[in-house]
């Protein structure tokens, strides 16, 4: 009986633990499922919109969205760290914006062996090494890059009259986004004679390399009047060069990704024009994508955003 009884005193003691048990456990946002972006870097006002666009998606649709990335794009290491620390987290869904397009390929084969679908986003990942590694990416989501190229490179044909001294910043050497906006870029300047490029850096999408690397350029080739750059903070970096330079307003600059910096920078006719991407759109689509994913759901190998220019 002294048994029973003491039982008898633990039950409501225990029935209370258990329900604020279960009032934990519905609360906890684990509860969720869990959806990981993983971008280029949040120092770049384009992912930091890609962000903005996924976490308002997540929080309509019920999801616990986890965002990370390096501090430089260039960090291709660090990105497949977060990846594989992602994996071993177990997350549902993994939405990436590789770093490098063949490097992170090892880690999107780790993914698929953890069974978590992979939504490349804004970048591609190489298909040929994604083929070699036996691995794949279950959908992408983004734009034309190589059509936006040839898009900046006609606003320069006409803008300049099919004449003029060109300047490149590339983005980071290797990396797929940008190879492609140069690649449609130089498309475009190919069909006008009179233009030629006459300098082609790397400035590794960054906006201080950019001011020193333009700074090179203006030095070796003063004739220039013409100036591509491969995102819009290293085109805002090249401005910077052109104004110490005295040249504001005969280096025609046009960037890509259309960031509000680069907007007004059009507005005060600064820079000539960029071209406009829709991150939050990208955000947006990716985490709709996941949840389509989660609930077994079949999903496009192609999810085009639309581009435009802005000048």
């Amino acid at each position: 009986m002294p048994v029973v009884n003491s039982i008898r005193r633990l039950l409501p003691v225990l029935g209370v633990a258990l329900l604020v048990s279960a009032c934990n456990r519905g609360g906890d946002s684990s509860s969720k499922p869990t959806v990981a972006l993983v971008v280029k870097t949040l120092n770049n006002q384009f992912f930091i919109d890609m962000e903005a666009g996924a976490r308002a998606a997540a929080d309509s649709l019920g999801i616990e969205l986890v965002v990370h990335a390096p501090e430089r794009e260039i960090d291709v290491e660090r990105q497949m760290q977060i990846v594989e620390n992602l994996i071993q987290r177990q997350v549902k869904v993994l939405l990436l914006v590789p770093n490098g397009s063949k490097e992170i390929v090892p880690a999107v084969l780790k993914a698929n062996v953890a069974r978590i679908p992979v939504v490349a986003v804004d970048t591609r990942i190489d298909a040929a090494t994604l083929a070699a590694a036996g691995a794949t990416v279950t959908s992408f989501i983004g734009s034309d890059n190589e059509d936006g190229g040839r898009m900046a490179g006609r606003f320069l044909v006409e803008t300049l009259g099919g004449t003029g001294m060109v300047a490149v910043l590339e983005g980071v050497p290797g990396h797929e986004t940008a190879d492609a906006r140069l690649r449609g870029f130089r498309t475009a300047l190919a069909g006008a004679a009179g233009m030629k490029i006459v300098a082609s850096q790397p400035a590794n999408m960054e906006r201080d390399q950019a001011f020193n690397v333009t700074q090179n350029i203006l030095q070796s080739n003063p004739g220039i009047t013409a100036l591509f750059a491969c995102n819009d903070v290293m085109a805002l970096g090249a401005l910077e060069a052109i104004a110490a330079a005295n040249r504001t307003g005969s280096v025609t600059v046009v960037g890509f990704d259309a960031q509000d910096d680069a907007r007004k920078a059009i507005s005060e006719k600064r820079m000539g024009a960029t071209i406009a991407q829709n991150p939050r759109e990208m955000g947006r689509m990716a985490v709709i994508t996941a949840m389509r994913l989660l609930r077994g759901e079949r999903v496009p190998a192609e999810q085009p955003v639309a581009i435009s220019l802005v000048k």
